[in-house]
């Protein structure tokens, strides 16, 4: 019994070293400079359709909504590939002309993605899902003057304290997987503002289903 222990003891370190072995070794292809955009952009638009669906199932639990909108969710998946291909760049381009992990470099690239990545990103977020709607050029100025400035808020609550452990701690291959990590919670939220209805048409919709409750208040 004790020599039977012992050899499924081996051949369970075996299986697990064996594992492990795999596991960094596709590691090591995944992130490698050959496949790391791609890569980039595939855990980008994995977590961007994982934040929609999340919210969305928030929805449905809430009754804001009956069932999930796929539709919705590759558009978001779509503008996550955008996101994604964007970081990959931006991040490259910020190691190789801000050298170095001390307090002054750190602050610089912090101040750079801030006041300058965020903004593109948001509009470039915007424009690419606007490319899906009926007037694409009309709904890109709707969605940019009524929910720009909230993303961008929330951006400044979420980004600051992480980008620091990001610029300060990690080399620039995983930049993105940690970028899209802690934004998954920031996905959700995104999509929530997304997908809301503009803030000049709220009263309308409010008043739409105040009469409707009227009315079948009043059938009953």
């Amino acid at each position: 019994m004790q020599s039977l222990g012992v050899t499924w003891r081996r051949v369970a370190a075996n299986a697990f070293n064996t594992s492990s072995a795999k596991v960094r070794r596709i590691g090591k292809i995944a992130f490698s400079d050959k496949c790391l955009l791609y890569t980039n952009v595939s855990i980008s638009v994995t977590l961007s359709s994982v934040g929609d669906l999340l919210q969305q199932q928030y929805e449905i639990f809430t009754k804001e909504s009956e069932k999930v909108d796929t539709k919705r969710t590759t558009h978001m998946a779509i503008s996550g590939a955008t996101v994604g291909v964007l970081c990959h760049n931006w991040y490259k381009i910020l190691d190789k002309f801000i050298v170095g992990k001390s307090v002054k470099m750190v602050s610089k690239k912090l101040i750079l993605d801030q006041f300058i990545f965020s903004p593109v990103m948001l509009v470039i977020f915007f424009g690419t899902l606007a490319l899906f709607e009926e007037e694409p050029l009309q709904n890109f100025k709707d969605e940019l003057s009524d929910k720009f400035v909230t993303l961008y808020q929330a951006e400044w609550m979420v980004w600051p304290p992480a980008q620091i452990i990001n610029f300060y701690f990690l080399p620039t291959r995983f930049r993105v997987l940690y970028d899209n990590t802690i934004s998954l919670g920031y996905d959700v939220y995104t999509s929530k503002v997304k997908n809301s209805a503009p803030t000049k048409t709220k009263p309308l919709l409010e008043k739409a289903k105040l009469d409707k409750n009227a009315s079948t208040s009043s059938t009953s």
